[in-house]
Formats: structure tokens, sequence, C-alpha cells
């Protein structure tokens, strides 16, 4: 019976969070993002110039810009390297930050709790969505740019940034597996945006605060100064998903950034259900 409510529960959450107008226009505003860069190459490279930044040695985004042009493929890479540090987690933290406050501040946070969900349910089953909203919006952007690509250059076998040559179909499975690490480097920031949801009462102001932080977050770890926090910064293995595109795969830094990632969720994933089960609901 417990389960059954949960699973309920995790439903109705689901339908909530993608029916809203907000949640529709964030995936769109990412599903444009690999649209613009496309064209872009397209525009750029139509006098047969060629795009800078890139080759088999550099990694990251522009190494896959590089490459957009001789394979739609990359495209994919592209656009996730290009909407990770901003506009991924910015969607994925007005979505967290809005999970608990926006329901405090329209008055229906103390109604879900009238029903038999208990506050850990609740939590969980707004974090559970949450984390699927990251895997659907990362989904959305690699679709996307797949789609851009596959009308907009050719397709065919695959240069790793190691330089040796795969299979369409294998670059095509390591561009799923791209995006699901892309997906799951994000379950930090959702868990951060859960804690700050449950702080205040005020969906802006969780939602703000939450995009402030990660900004914050991404200035420090560009100052060189600070290089030993920077270790420990949720987003400072984002990019190591490039590493999937070299032969052979190189593991460490991607072990690192999904090591983070728990860390974070785990201490917030904590923080946030001590916060909300202490939490005032009638103020």
């Amino acid at each position: 019976m417990r389960l059954a409510w949960t699973l309920g529960l995790f439903r109705s959450e689901l339908s909530v969070t993608f029916r809203r107008w907000r949640t529709l226009a964030l995936l769109a505003v990412l599903a444009a993002v690999p649209v613009l860069v496309g064209i872009a190459v397209k525009i750029e490279t139509s006098d047969g110039g060629s795009i800078g930044g890139g080759g088999p040695e550099g990694g990251g985004g522009p190494a896959f810009i590089a490459q957009v042009t001789n394979n739609g493929l990359f495209l994919v890479f592209t656009a996730l390297a290009a909407t990770l540090p901003f506009f991924l987690p910015m969607a994925i933290g007005v979505v967290a930050g809005d999970a608990i406050a926006g329901e405090a501040s329209a008055g229906t946070l103390r109604y879900l709790l009238v029903a038999p969900a208990g506050r850990t349910r609740l939590l969980l089953a707004k974090y559970v969505t949450t984390l699927t909203f990251c895997l659907v919006a990362t989904l959305v952007v690699a679709a996307s740019a797949l789609a851009v690509g596959a009308l907009l250059f050719p397709l065919g076998e695959v240069t790793t940034i190691s330089g040796t040559r795969i299979g369409f179909g294998e670059g095509l499975l390591r561009a799923l597996l791209i995006a699901l690490v892309v997906a799951a480097s994000l379950i930090g920031v959702a868990a951060l945006g859960l804690f700050v949801s449950t702080l205040t009462s005020s969906g802006i102001a969780a939602m703000a605060t939450t995009v402030g932080l990660l900004i914050t977050v991404q200035i420090v770890d560009q100052i060189p100064q600070l290089h030993a926090v920077h270790p420990y910064l949720f987003s400072h293995y984002w990019l190591s998903f490039a590493d999937l595109m070299r032969d052979p795969v190189y593991w460490d830094d991607l072990v690192k950034n999904l090591g983070l990632q728990a860390l974070y969720a785990g201490v917030f994933g904590s923080a946030a259900w001590a916060r909300f089960g202490a939490k005032d609901i009638a103020t």
C-alpha cells in the first residue's frame, strides 16, 4: 500500500512538473541551443572555411566543434559542452529550487502533507522528479543536436579525441553514454537546489539563490589562486565527459566527477531532509 502511494505521488509530481509552462519553456530553450550552434557553424563554414579551436588533441567542447562539419554527431557533444556550464544547471536549479518553496508560497504544501505521504516520501518524490528532469533535459539537448547535425552535416565514422576511428553505431552509443553522464553530473545541483528550497517559503527566492550559487561556484572554479578548493566544487569535473571520446576511455576524472556528485547528493539531500522534517509548514 505504501509503495503504491509512493509511486502515485511520484507520478503526480512528474505530471505537475512537466505540465508547467515554465518547464516546457526551459526545455524549449535547451532544444534551441543546438539549433543555434548548428546554424552558426553551418554559416561560418559555408564559404569553405573551418571552425578553429579543436583537433584530436584539444579535448572538450572546442575540439568537438571543430569536428562538426565533418560529422554531425559531434554537434551532440558540442551542444552538451555548451549547455552544461550554465543552461542545463540553471534549468535544474529552477526546477529544484521551486520544488518545496513553490508549494509553500502557493499554499499547497500543507495540503500535500495532509495526505498520508509523509515528509520523507514527499521530499523523495520531489528529488526523484528533479532527477528525472535532469535526464529529460539532457536528452532533449542531445536529441535536438542529433537531429540538427543530421540535417546540416554528413554522418559517418567518428574520429575520437585520441585520433582513432570508430563506427557510427559505436559513436552513437558513446553519445548516449555521454548524455547519461551529463545527466548524472547534475544530481549534486539538484540536491543543492532542493536544500535551498527547504530554507524559504518563496519559490522565486529559492530559484534565484540556487542559480546564484551556481554562478558563484563556477566563478570560483576559474580563479587560479583558489586551485586548492577546485577539486571539491561540483562543477569542476563536469566536462570530463569528453574522456568518453578517447580510445581507450580515460576513467579517472569521470569517476571523480560521479563520486563528487554522489557526495553532494548525500550531504545536501540529508540536509534537506533534516530541514524539511523540522520545517514549520503552518507559517
